[in-house]
């Protein structure tokens, strides 16, 4: 109120003067305020986005805590599922069963087949004759439709496995690989 001005006339009338108003106050809020983003604005913008980041976070905590309420199952449902795992399970369990019988079945077969083929090596073995001949023969026995099998015997007459000359110390003798000495002087390494 310093403003304003009270004088007395003689007259008996009062006359008072009035400045125009101005308001002090908020101007001076606005230059306090533009003074602080100018001095602290970077540390406020990271401040705020901090802040906005951790109620985000904190957001989505909440809601993985608390199931919403339209996920709540009732114990009908949940036994219902139950049951239809339980039937799905029975299923594949079935099937696997049956596979494994299949795959057992099938080793039989072939350990049988084996066995078989033994017994024919070992008698013709006892036969005298080649194992690998006979187990040549028995397929194709096996292949042809009438009981009739051709043996061959081996010959007798023995082939040698090298020429009589042939010495492999002295690299001479039919063979194409020798033995040579190695250079004389420094090697030549990098």
């Amino acid at each position: 109120m310093d403003d304003v001005e009270i004088t007395d006339v003689d007259d008996g009338g009062v006359e008072v003067d009035k400045a125009p108003p101005q308001n002090q106050d908020l101007s001076s809020v606005t230059v306090l305020a533009g003074e602080l983003l100018s001095q602290y604005g970077w540390y406020l913008l990271v401040l705020s986005v901090l802040l906005y980041a951790l109620i985000q976070y904190l957001s989505r905590r909440r809601s993985r805590q608390s199931p919403p309420p339209h996920l709540e199952q009732d114990a009908t449902l949940v036994a219902r599922r139950q049951e239809a795992m339980e039937a799905a399970r029975r299923k594949m369990q079935d099937e696997l069963d049956a596979k494994a019988a299949i795959f057992r079945e099938k080793q039989k077969q072939q350990e049988e087949e084996k066995r078989r083929q033994k017994i024919e090596m070992w008698e013709s073995m006892q036969k005298g004759k080649s194992y690998k001949g006979a187990a040549k023969l028995s397929q194709t026995t096996d292949d042809q439709a009438g009981p009739s099998t051709k043996v061959q015997k081996p010959s007798t007459a023995k082939k040698p496995l090298r020429n009589a000359d042939y010495n492999p110390l002295t690299g001479q003798g039919g063979g194409t690989c020798t033995w040579r000495p190695g250079r004389r002087g420094p090697s030549s390494g990098g």
